[in-house]
Order: structure tokens, then sequence, then C-alpha cells
């Protein structure tokens, strides 16, 4: 089976005939170097820094590179920043011989020195695991369960998919969590991962983590942005306004793959996710990364809403100067209630969308919708 990512490849085109430089960014193992070699570029213009061959070949990188014309493919970029500086030359030469894509596994934060030193030259392109759009409708369920990932949601049984995300997981944390910068001890690494899964859906706690930890909430909330900055978390900022009413002011905390954390939480099956307390947190969590990647929302663009003690709101964003709310349900057939409405009241919601498992798609009022999640592809469409 192979899932075509037309969207993304356009995108990338785009990119490269805009910019000089273009880095495609994402966690690891998310297709970056399949959707690149896709663009069929010579061997000899593309390089792997996981390679100690292409590694050896850029010891003298103004004169490999210079040469080259064409697009040049530069894969896990992160392993070596003093490329940026040249990039730059290399990319305000007279003609621009050469278009550059650079992969990557870390964000525009982490990769300072791409954001700094090729600052107007440079376009981001911000690539995850599968979506529906590119899986189909129907496969929403092994999407969920297995996650994004490719070698997960391609995998031949679910057996198969559980044992390579607990892989993954094993393999991030002996190796990739070092090399981000996290300093703590192994039995700590996976402390630390398993406290997040449990924070899955829920307001950030950076102190309550530190404690257990035996580290400051400091240095509890840089691992958390350092995995953040990796595309492994989401941290979803509360939207805050002068309502009159005192307002949660802590992030929400997602796993961006529910693959990731079922396989954390040792959930194989959709039987055991089923008869799980996170189900619905679960669920959330998938949707919630399905809007963003589909509207295109970034950090500073989707926010969650809650008032202590009063109604909250999974979802609120800004669309064609309109205000939105995305309610996220997993139930046979929501319906409206109270603190909908009270929700729409207080933020003055132009449009509240619910989202749930279900098949059918209907109104509950003039400006409540409940949509069928099979259905979130057209959701650019409906708002």
């Amino acid at each position: 089976m192979k899932v075509r990512r037309s969207k993304l490849t356009e995108q990338l085109r785009h990119s490269l005939r805009q910019f000089r430089v273009t880095a495609l960014l994402g966690p690891r193992q998310c297709g970056k170097t399949t959707l690149a070699r896709g663009l069929k570029v010579r061997p000899e213009a593309l390089f792997d820094l996981e390679d100690p061959t292409d590694v050896a070949r850029l010891r003298t990188p103004r004169l490999t590179l210079e040469r080259l014309r064409g697009l040049v493919i530069i894969d896990e970029i992160q392993r070596m920043p003093d490329l940026f500086p040249l990039l730059r030359v290399l990319a305000d030469r007279p003609r621009n011989p050469a278009r550059f894509l650079i992969l990557g596994s870390a964000s525009p934060d982490l990769m300072r020195g791409a954001s700094e030193s090729l600052a107007g030259r440079i376009g981001f392109i911000e690539m995850t695991g599968f979506d529906l759009t590119e899986t189909g409708p129907d496969s929403i369920h092994t999407l969920w369960l297995r996650g994004g990932f490719p070698e997960s949601y391609l995998s031949r049984t679910d057996e198969d998919s559980f044992r390579w995300r607990t892989n993954f997981v094993r393999t991030f944390l002996a190796r990739d969590i070092p090399q981000l910068g996290i300093s703590i001890r192994p039995e700590q690494l996976w402390r630390f991962w398993l406290m997040l899964a449990h924070y899955h859906g829920q307001t950030w706690n950076a102190s309550e983590i530190g404690a257990s930890l035996g580290i400051n909430y400091k240095t509890s909330q840089h691992y958390l942005d350092i995995l953040s900055g990796a595309f492994l978390i989401r941290q979803l900022q509360p939207w805050v306004e002068n309502l009159g009413k005192r307002v949660r002011k802590a992030p929400k905390i997602y796993f961006r793959d529910s693959g990731l954390f079922h396989a954390l939480m040792g959930l194989a099956s959709r039987r055991m996710l089923e008869s799980h307390p996170k189900l619905g947190a679960s669920w959330e969590g998938m949707i919630v990364e399905h809007v963003a990647n589909l509207l295109r929302l970034g950090a500073g663009e989707l926010f969650y809403w809650a008032v202590h003690s009063g109604p909250e709101l999974d979802l609120f964003f800004l669309r064609k100067g309109k205000r939105v709310g995305i309610e996220i349900k997993y139930a046979d057939a929501p319906v409206r209630t109270a603190s909908m409405d009270a929700t729409i009241e207080l933020l003055r919601l132009d449009r509240l969308v619910v989202l749930y498992p279900g098949e059918k798609s209907y109104p509950i009022s003039d400006r409540i919708s409940v949509v069928s999640a099979s259905r979130i592809a057209e959701l650019p469409k409906m708002l």
C-alpha cells in the first residue's frame, strides 16, 4: 500500500520556487527523506549527515557545494549547523545556480542558526506523519490507533505496528533525547516520558513533574520545550482576554502522534484503547493535531479556553475575521448543552463545530454544527 502525499509535494515545490533555501522539518521517521528523494535529485547533490561518507564529502563544504547546480538536498542538517552561514553565501550568488532543500528533525526555534543566518532567504515547511487527507476517511480508526508515522501506519498488523512504535520510543530515549540537550539519568528519562503521557490532554504543571524527578520547575519546562521543538509534544496555549472571568493560564499537553502515546500507555489494540481511562484524551489529541495541520494553524494561532469551575472549549481560533470554536467529543450523538451556549456567549463565537466519531453530521442550532470526524478533511471549506 502506498500513501500519496500530493499536497505536501506541491507545497514543497512551491517553496523551492519561491525561496533559495527551503527547510523541511518534522520528527524522525515521518517521511521527510522519502518525500525529498521523490523530487529526483541527482546522487551527487544528496547529502545525508548521518552517513559518514557524506560527512566526509563535506569536510571542505564550500568546495563541495559551490560547484553543484539545480536542487541540492542536505538531510539531518541540525548535525552540522556550521553550514548555515555558508548556505547564505551560496544562496546569494548571482543567478542562483542552486536551490537548497535542508531536512531536519528540530523546529526553527532549535535551529536558530537557520533562522538567523538565512533570514529572508529560507521558507519553512512543517511535516508530520500521515493525516486523513492522505489515508482517506475510512482509515480514521487505524490512523488513531497506530498514529501517522509511515512505518507504524503501514505495518502488516496492529502487533507489528505496536512493536515498531515501542522500538521508536526506546531509540528516542537512548539516542535522540541526549542529542537534544536533555541530560538526566537514564532511569529518569523513562519516568519523564511516562509522566508526559499521563499529562496528555491535561494542563501542564512543571513544578509537579520537577518535584517527582528531583529537578526544579525551570529544568522541567526546559525539557518540555525541547520535546515540543522536536515535534513530539504540542503545548496548546490558553486563550486569555478580559472577560471578567478567572481563566486557566497553563498550557495543555498533547502527544502529537496518537500512536506514540498509545505505545507509552501499553495500548496495542483498539479493544484495549476503548476500555482505557485515557480514551477521550487520546481521541481529543488526535483531532487537535488534525485541525492544526488542516487549517495550518501555528502555535500562536490555536488555543484552548477554560474558566475555573466553568465552561471549557477544546480549541479556539480566528479565521477570516470570525471567532471559531471546536469542541471534541467521544460520544454517540452530541447534543446542545448549557456549557456550549455559555461558551458561545462568553467568547462571542461566530461558529462552534463539534467533532465526534459517528458517521452523521447535523446542525443543532444556527451557530452549532455536529460534524463526523471522518469528514475532517472538509473542515477548511466549512469555516
